[in-house]
Protein backbone atom coordinates (compact mmCIF):
# COMPACT_ATOMS: atom_id res chain seq x y z
CA UNK A 1 0.00 0.00 0.00
CA UNK A 2 1.26 3.49 -0.88
CA UNK A 3 0.14 6.52 1.13
CA UNK A 4 0.90 10.08 0.06
CA UNK A 5 -0.54 12.48 2.64
CA UNK A 6 -0.56 16.23 2.04
CA UNK A 7 -1.85 17.37 5.39
CA UNK A 8 -2.23 20.89 6.64
CA UNK A 9 0.73 20.82 8.98
CA UNK A 10 3.14 19.47 6.39
CA UNK A 11 1.88 21.60 3.53
CA UNK A 12 1.90 24.93 5.25
CA UNK A 13 3.91 25.30 8.41
CA UNK A 14 5.35 23.74 11.54
CA UNK A 15 4.82 25.04 15.09
CA UNK A 16 8.21 26.75 15.16
CA UNK A 17 7.40 28.71 12.03
CA UNK A 18 4.94 31.62 11.91
CA UNK A 19 2.39 32.07 14.72
CA UNK A 20 -0.25 29.37 14.30
CA UNK A 21 -2.92 31.94 13.51
CA UNK A 22 -0.93 33.63 10.76
CA UNK A 23 -2.21 31.66 7.82
CA UNK A 24 -4.72 32.13 5.05
CA UNK A 25 -5.25 28.49 4.22
CA UNK A 26 -7.85 25.79 4.39
CA UNK A 27 -7.94 23.49 7.39
CA UNK A 28 -8.09 20.16 5.63
CA UNK A 29 -6.13 16.98 5.08
CA UNK A 30 -5.63 15.51 1.63
CA UNK A 31 -4.86 11.80 1.61
CA UNK A 32 -3.85 9.83 -1.48
CA UNK A 33 -3.83 6.06 -1.02
CA UNK A 34 -3.11 3.35 -3.59
CA UNK A 35 -4.44 -0.07 -2.59
CA UNK A 36 -2.27 -3.17 -2.84
CA UNK A 37 -2.20 -5.48 -5.85
CA UNK A 38 -3.68 -8.23 -3.69
CA UNK A 39 -6.25 -6.05 -1.94
CA UNK A 40 -9.42 -7.97 -1.11
CA UNK A 41 -12.86 -6.44 -1.57
CA UNK A 42 -13.78 -4.29 1.45
CA UNK A 43 -16.09 -1.32 2.05
CA UNK A 44 -14.19 1.90 1.58
CA UNK A 45 -15.31 3.38 4.92
CA UNK A 46 -13.83 0.38 6.76
CA UNK A 47 -10.73 0.45 4.56
CA UNK A 48 -10.04 4.13 5.29
CA UNK A 49 -10.56 3.80 9.03
CA UNK A 50 -7.42 1.67 9.21
CA UNK A 51 -5.43 3.95 6.89
CA UNK A 52 -6.21 7.46 8.16
CA UNK A 53 -4.96 8.29 11.62
CA UNK A 54 -7.44 9.77 14.12
CA UNK A 55 -10.36 9.27 11.73
CA UNK A 56 -13.79 7.96 12.65
CA UNK A 57 -16.34 6.07 10.60
CA UNK A 58 -18.72 9.00 10.94
CA UNK A 59 -16.17 11.51 9.56
CA UNK A 60 -15.34 9.16 6.68
CA UNK A 61 -19.03 8.69 5.89
CA UNK A 62 -19.52 12.46 6.03
CA UNK A 63 -16.66 12.83 3.56
CA UNK A 64 -18.27 10.30 1.22
CA UNK A 65 -21.65 12.01 1.51
CA UNK A 66 -20.04 15.33 0.57
CA UNK A 67 -18.33 13.82 -2.49
CA UNK A 68 -14.91 14.12 -0.85
CA UNK A 69 -13.81 10.52 -1.49
CA UNK A 70 -12.65 9.84 -5.03
CA UNK A 71 -11.59 6.50 -6.46
CA UNK A 72 -9.70 6.75 -9.74
CA UNK A 73 -11.02 10.29 -10.10
CA UNK A 74 -14.70 9.52 -9.47
CA UNK A 75 -16.68 10.26 -6.31
CA UNK A 76 -17.89 7.10 -4.56
CA UNK A 77 -20.34 6.28 -1.77
CA UNK A 78 -19.37 4.86 1.59
CA UNK A 79 -20.33 1.31 0.57
CA UNK A 80 -17.98 1.24 -2.44
CA UNK A 81 -15.75 -1.84 -2.30
CA UNK A 82 -12.05 -1.19 -2.70
CA UNK A 83 -10.33 -3.13 -5.47
CA UNK A 84 -6.65 -3.86 -6.18
CA UNK A 85 -4.62 -0.79 -7.26
CA UNK A 86 -7.47 1.65 -6.68
CA UNK A 87 -6.19 5.24 -6.39
CA UNK A 88 -8.14 6.81 -3.53
CA UNK A 89 -8.18 10.54 -2.77
CA UNK A 90 -9.79 11.87 0.40
CA UNK A 91 -10.34 15.42 1.61
CA UNK A 92 -11.22 15.65 5.29
CA UNK A 93 -11.68 18.64 7.55
CA UNK A 94 -8.92 18.95 10.12
CA UNK A 95 -9.95 21.61 12.69
CA UNK A 96 -8.46 22.49 16.06
CA UNK A 97 -10.04 20.45 18.86
CA UNK A 98 -12.89 22.60 20.19
CA UNK A 99 -13.01 20.56 23.41
CA UNK A 100 -9.63 22.04 24.36
CA UNK A 101 -10.75 25.66 23.87
CA UNK A 102 -11.85 27.71 26.87
CA UNK A 103 -15.03 29.78 26.38
CA UNK A 104 -14.54 33.54 26.67
CA UNK A 105 -17.00 36.36 26.27
CA UNK A 106 -15.54 38.54 23.52
CA UNK A 107 -17.41 40.80 21.07
CA UNK A 108 -18.11 39.16 17.71
CA UNK A 109 -19.45 40.83 14.59
CA UNK A 110 -21.70 38.03 13.31
CA UNK A 111 -22.78 38.96 9.79
CA UNK A 112 -24.90 35.84 9.18
CA UNK A 113 -25.88 32.69 11.03
CA UNK A 114 -28.13 29.71 10.36
CA UNK A 115 -28.26 26.11 11.57
CA UNK A 116 -25.27 25.12 9.44
CA UNK A 117 -22.79 27.98 9.32
CA UNK A 118 -21.76 31.44 10.46
CA UNK A 119 -20.11 34.39 8.71
CA UNK A 120 -18.04 36.69 10.91
CA UNK A 121 -16.35 40.02 10.19
CA UNK A 122 -13.12 39.61 12.18
CA UNK A 123 -11.34 42.72 13.45
CA UNK A 124 -7.61 43.19 12.98
CA UNK A 125 -5.65 42.04 16.01
CA UNK A 126 -7.84 39.05 16.82
CA UNK A 127 -6.19 35.64 16.50
CA UNK A 128 -8.46 33.08 14.82
CA UNK A 129 -7.77 30.12 17.10
CA UNK A 130 -5.52 29.20 20.03
CA UNK A 131 -1.95 28.27 19.28
CA UNK A 132 1.55 28.72 20.59
CA UNK A 133 1.56 31.90 22.69
CA UNK A 134 -2.13 32.61 22.04
CA UNK A 135 -4.29 30.37 24.19
CA UNK A 136 -6.97 32.94 25.06
CA UNK A 137 -8.61 35.96 23.47
CA UNK A 138 -9.08 34.26 20.09
CA UNK A 139 -12.08 34.17 17.81
CA UNK A 140 -12.55 30.48 18.57
CA UNK A 141 -12.62 31.18 22.32
CA UNK A 142 -15.41 33.68 21.65
CA UNK A 143 -17.27 31.23 19.42
CA UNK A 144 -17.19 28.48 22.05
CA UNK A 145 -18.76 30.94 24.53
CA UNK A 146 -21.35 31.95 21.91
CA UNK A 147 -22.35 28.35 21.24
CA UNK A 148 -22.66 27.53 24.93
CA UNK A 149 -24.69 30.62 25.80
CA UNK A 150 -26.90 31.12 22.74
CA UNK A 151 -29.89 28.86 21.95
CA UNK A 152 -29.40 26.69 18.85
CA UNK A 153 -31.88 24.48 17.03
CA UNK A 154 -29.16 21.86 16.78
CA UNK A 155 -27.83 21.18 20.27
CA UNK A 156 -24.84 19.34 18.83
CA UNK A 157 -23.70 22.36 16.82
CA UNK A 158 -20.14 23.55 17.43
CA UNK A 159 -17.75 26.04 15.80
CA UNK A 160 -15.72 24.25 13.13
CA UNK A 161 -13.16 26.25 11.16
CA UNK A 162 -12.74 25.75 7.41
CA UNK A 163 -10.21 28.53 6.74
CA UNK A 164 -8.23 31.18 8.58
CA UNK A 165 -6.88 34.68 8.04
CA UNK A 166 -3.92 36.45 9.64
CA UNK A 167 -4.20 37.93 13.11
CA UNK A 168 -3.63 41.44 11.74
CA UNK A 169 -5.81 40.99 8.66
CA UNK A 170 -9.39 42.09 9.11
CA UNK A 171 -12.48 40.82 7.31
CA UNK A 172 -14.89 38.06 6.42
CA UNK A 173 -14.33 34.54 7.71
CA UNK A 174 -16.59 31.49 7.37
CA UNK A 175 -17.29 29.02 10.19
CA UNK A 176 -19.20 25.72 9.95
CA UNK A 177 -21.53 24.54 12.71
CA UNK A 178 -21.85 20.87 11.76
CA UNK A 179 -19.45 18.24 10.47
CA UNK A 180 -21.51 17.89 7.29
CA UNK A 181 -21.25 21.60 6.53
CA UNK A 182 -17.56 21.67 7.42
CA UNK A 183 -16.76 18.69 5.22
CA UNK A 184 -18.57 20.13 2.21
CA UNK A 185 -17.04 23.58 2.64
CA UNK A 186 -13.55 22.12 3.11
CA UNK A 187 -13.93 20.40 -0.26
CA UNK A 188 -14.96 23.70 -1.87
CA UNK A 189 -11.86 25.41 -0.49
CA UNK A 190 -9.72 22.49 -1.63
CA UNK A 191 -11.23 22.69 -5.14
CA UNK A 192 -10.76 26.50 -5.19
CA UNK A 193 -14.47 27.10 -5.85
CA UNK A 194 -14.77 29.64 -3.01
CA UNK A 195 -14.73 33.26 -4.26
CA UNK A 196 -12.51 35.45 -2.10
CA UNK A 197 -11.60 39.09 -2.63
CA UNK A 198 -9.28 41.21 -0.52
CA UNK A 199 -8.51 44.92 -0.59
CA UNK A 200 -5.04 46.17 0.22
CA UNK A 201 -3.06 49.38 0.27
CA UNK A 202 0.30 48.87 -1.43
CA UNK A 203 3.34 51.03 -2.03
CA UNK A 204 3.44 52.60 -5.49
CA UNK A 205 1.22 51.71 -8.43
CA UNK A 206 1.55 48.48 -10.45
CA UNK A 207 2.50 49.05 -14.09
CA UNK A 208 -0.68 47.36 -15.28
CA UNK A 209 -4.11 48.22 -13.87
CA UNK A 210 -4.99 44.54 -13.82
CA UNK A 211 -2.86 41.44 -13.76
CA UNK A 212 -2.13 37.98 -12.44
CA UNK A 213 0.76 36.92 -10.24
CA UNK A 214 1.67 33.26 -10.63
CA UNK A 215 4.54 31.97 -8.58
CA UNK A 216 5.04 29.21 -6.03
CA UNK A 217 4.87 30.47 -2.46
CA UNK A 218 6.86 28.75 0.24
CA UNK A 219 8.97 29.34 3.31
CA UNK A 220 11.86 31.73 2.72
CA UNK A 221 15.02 29.62 2.62
CA UNK A 222 16.99 32.11 4.73
CA UNK A 223 14.26 33.54 6.98
CA UNK A 224 11.69 31.19 8.47
CA UNK A 225 9.45 34.08 9.54
CA UNK A 226 8.43 35.06 6.02
CA UNK A 227 7.23 33.41 2.86
CA UNK A 228 8.93 33.88 -0.51
CA UNK A 229 7.96 33.50 -4.15
CA UNK A 230 9.73 30.84 -6.24
CA UNK A 231 8.84 31.65 -9.88
CA UNK A 232 10.60 28.54 -11.19
CA UNK A 233 8.51 26.33 -8.94
CA UNK A 234 11.52 24.69 -7.31
CA UNK A 235 10.13 25.30 -3.82
CA UNK A 236 6.79 26.03 -2.21
CA UNK A 237 3.29 25.44 -3.55
CA UNK A 238 1.49 26.68 -6.65
CA UNK A 239 -0.12 30.08 -5.95
CA UNK A 240 -2.15 32.48 -8.11
CA UNK A 241 -3.33 35.99 -7.20
CA UNK A 242 -5.38 38.20 -9.54
CA UNK A 243 -5.13 41.93 -8.80
CA UNK A 244 -6.79 45.14 -9.96
CA UNK A 245 -5.89 48.75 -9.13
CA UNK A 246 -8.96 50.47 -7.68
CA UNK A 247 -7.36 53.86 -6.94
CA UNK A 248 -3.88 55.25 -7.37
CA UNK A 249 -2.55 57.92 -5.02
CA UNK A 250 0.82 57.95 -6.80
CA UNK A 251 2.79 57.05 -3.67
CA UNK A 252 0.40 54.25 -2.68
CA UNK A 253 -2.53 52.47 -4.32
CA UNK A 254 -5.69 50.71 -3.23
CA UNK A 255 -5.89 47.34 -4.97
CA UNK A 256 -8.29 44.42 -5.06
CA UNK A 257 -6.89 40.89 -4.94
CA UNK A 258 -8.83 37.79 -5.89
CA UNK A 259 -7.33 34.56 -4.62
CA UNK A 260 -7.27 31.51 -6.85
CA UNK A 261 -5.27 29.60 -4.23
CA UNK A 262 -4.82 30.20 -0.50
CA UNK A 263 -1.20 29.88 0.56
CA UNK A 264 0.25 31.29 3.76
CA UNK A 265 0.77 35.06 3.37
CA UNK A 266 0.05 34.70 -0.35
CA UNK A 267 -1.00 38.29 -1.07
CA UNK A 268 1.76 39.75 1.08
CA UNK A 269 4.45 37.63 -0.59
CA UNK A 270 3.09 38.09 -4.12
CA UNK A 271 2.81 41.88 -3.85
CA UNK A 272 6.34 42.15 -2.47
CA UNK A 273 7.54 40.00 -5.38
CA UNK A 274 5.75 42.38 -7.76
CA UNK A 275 7.64 45.29 -6.18
CA UNK A 276 4.66 46.72 -4.30
CA UNK A 277 4.70 45.55 -0.65
CA UNK A 278 1.65 46.15 1.48
CA UNK A 279 1.65 49.50 3.26
CA UNK A 280 2.76 49.20 6.92
CA UNK A 281 3.63 45.50 6.52
CA UNK A 282 6.71 45.23 8.73
CA UNK A 283 7.36 41.56 7.99
CA UNK A 284 7.44 42.10 4.22
CA UNK A 285 9.27 45.44 4.11
CA UNK A 286 6.33 47.82 3.84
CA UNK A 287 6.73 49.62 7.18
CA UNK A 288 9.18 52.24 5.94
CA UNK A 289 9.01 54.78 3.13
CA UNK A 290 9.42 53.05 -0.23
CA UNK A 291 8.22 55.87 -2.49
CA UNK A 292 8.82 59.58 -2.01
CA UNK A 293 11.28 61.56 0.10
CA UNK A 294 12.48 60.24 3.43
CA UNK A 295 12.54 63.62 5.16
CA UNK A 296 10.49 66.73 5.88
CA UNK A 297 6.72 67.00 6.08
CA UNK A 298 6.21 63.99 3.81
CA UNK A 299 8.10 61.76 6.23
CA UNK A 300 5.99 63.04 9.14
CA UNK A 301 2.84 62.47 7.10
CA UNK A 302 3.76 58.84 6.33
CA UNK A 303 4.77 58.17 9.93
CA UNK A 304 1.38 59.50 11.03
CA UNK A 305 -0.29 57.07 8.61
CA UNK A 306 1.78 54.23 10.08
CA UNK A 307 0.62 55.17 13.58
CA UNK A 308 -3.02 55.08 12.45
CA UNK A 309 -2.52 51.75 10.68
CA UNK A 310 0.16 49.82 12.62
CA UNK A 311 -0.46 46.57 10.71
CA UNK A 312 -0.43 45.29 7.16
CA UNK A 313 -3.08 47.15 5.14
CA UNK A 314 -5.09 44.06 4.19
CA UNK A 315 -8.81 43.35 4.49
CA UNK A 316 -10.73 40.20 3.51
CA UNK A 317 -13.57 42.09 1.86
CA UNK A 318 -15.89 39.49 0.39
CA UNK A 319 -16.56 35.77 0.40
CA UNK A 320 -18.81 33.85 -1.99
CA UNK A 321 -19.76 30.19 -1.75
CA UNK A 322 -22.53 27.67 -2.33
CA UNK A 323 -24.42 26.82 0.84
CA UNK A 324 -23.33 23.31 1.85
CA UNK A 325 -26.88 22.13 2.63
CA UNK A 326 -29.46 24.05 0.58
CA UNK A 327 -27.23 24.75 -2.45
CA UNK A 328 -28.02 28.47 -2.44
CA UNK A 329 -25.39 30.85 -3.80
CA UNK A 330 -24.25 33.17 -1.02
CA UNK A 331 -22.09 36.29 -1.12
CA UNK A 332 -21.01 38.41 1.82
CA UNK A 333 -19.27 41.77 1.58
CA UNK A 334 -17.81 44.13 4.16
CA UNK A 335 -16.66 47.73 4.28
CA UNK A 336 -13.05 48.67 4.82
CA UNK A 337 -12.19 48.98 8.52
CA UNK A 338 -11.79 52.43 10.02
CA UNK A 339 -7.98 52.41 10.10
CA UNK A 340 -7.60 51.64 6.39
CA UNK A 341 -10.38 54.06 5.43
CA UNK A 342 -8.78 56.88 7.44
CA UNK A 343 -5.36 56.34 5.88
CA UNK A 344 -6.85 56.33 2.37
CA UNK A 345 -8.65 59.58 3.14
CA UNK A 346 -5.40 61.14 4.32
CA UNK A 347 -3.62 60.12 1.12
CA UNK A 348 -6.46 61.55 -0.95
CA UNK A 349 -6.15 64.89 0.88
CA UNK A 350 -2.35 64.80 0.60
CA UNK A 351 -2.21 64.32 -3.17
CA UNK A 352 -4.93 66.91 -3.74
CA UNK A 353 -2.68 69.55 -2.18
CA UNK A 354 -5.22 70.53 0.45
CA UNK A 355 -3.87 71.30 3.93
Amino acid sequence: MVIDDENFQDEHESPDFIDDESVENELYEHHRIVSDRKQGLIRIDKFLMTRIENSSRNKIQQAAKAGNILVNGEAVKQNYRVKPLDVISVVMAHPPRVTDVLPEYLPLNIVYEDDHLMVINKPAGMVVHPGHGNYTGTMLNALVWHFRNTPHNNQEAMPLLVHRIDKDTSGIILVAKTEEAQTRLAKNFFDHTIERTYQAIVWGTPRENEGTISGHVGRNLSNRLVMAVFPDGDHGKHAVTHFKVLRSFSYVSLIECRLETGRTHQIRAHMKYLGHPLFSDERYGGSHILKGTTSGTYKKFVENCFSILPRQALHAKSLGFVHPVNGKKMLFDSELPADMAEVLQKWEVYISGRP
